[in-house]
């Protein structure tokens, strides 16, 4: 039975990763933050752990948890938008954004890698097309822009070490989500997300390692 690990499990395009991959039959091990989101993901027959992304104690006692596991393959979800108003951000929405969306992956990441490189598996980050630079023809959302342009930055960083030992690493923007973040007027639903990302990253061979791909696989500046 092949292992998936889902961080960021709580709600939105995590939760239905979660619920795809399980009706799929696979063992499915997935972090929340909150006792109900945990509940509900046991529900769905995953292995709940409890993560909160910023604090790098329950970080690293996630990475004692996964020893000796192989996963086939893993997804870090978790992401903080912001503050939705432009101009001088304050330190608090600064470290909030930084803290979830980079400094997490930078912790995250080489505990998860090894253990996706030993089953020559698949690692994908949830990024936006936001974090491009070479299609940016907007500045709204300066903060969360600049969080996922440094998260790529991780991304690659990551695929870089870990691809020759067997580990195909993606970036990809899920599309604009019916989720919290998205609002309920955006152009697909998380099933379509996630089906989409699900397919473009178990079809990626290791020549795409390191690649920052929209949801149905079509490549994206960066």
């Amino acid at each position: 039975m092949p292992t998936a690990l889902i961080i960021g499990a709580s709600r939105g395009i995590g939760h239905e990763m979660v619920r795809q991959y399980r009706l799929e039959g696979w063992r499915v091990i997935a972090t929340a933050r909150k006792a109900q989101d945990l509940a509900n993901l046991a529900q769905l027959g995953a292995e709940p752990h409890e993560l909160d992304v910023t604090n790098a104690d329950a970080i690293a006692g996630l990475g004692w948890k996964l020893d000796d596991e192989k996963i086939d393959t893993a997804w870090l979800v978790a992401g903080l938008y912001g503050p939705r108003q432009d101009g001088f951000p304050t330190q608090a929405d600064f470290d909030a954004v930084m803290h979830t969306n980079v400094l997490a992956a930078m912790r995250l990441l080489p505990i998860i890698a090894p253990l996706v490189a030993a089953t020559r598996g698949k690692l994908g980050v949830l990024s936006s097309q936001m974090g491009s630079i070479g299609g940016r023809h907007s500045a709204s959302g300066s903060l969360y822009r600049a969080s996922k342009a440094a998260l790529n930055s991780v991304l690659r960083d990551t695929a870089i070490t870990f691809g020759p030992q067997g580990a195909t690493c993606i970036a990809f923007h899920p599309g604009w989500v019916q989720t919290d973040m998205g609002g309920a007027g955006a152009a697909i639903s998380p099933e379509h997300s996630v089906r989409d990302l699900r397919t473009t990253l178990a079809q990626a061979r290791l020549d795409a390692n390191g690649s920052f791909l929209n949801h149905d696989g079509a490549p994206i500046p960066w």
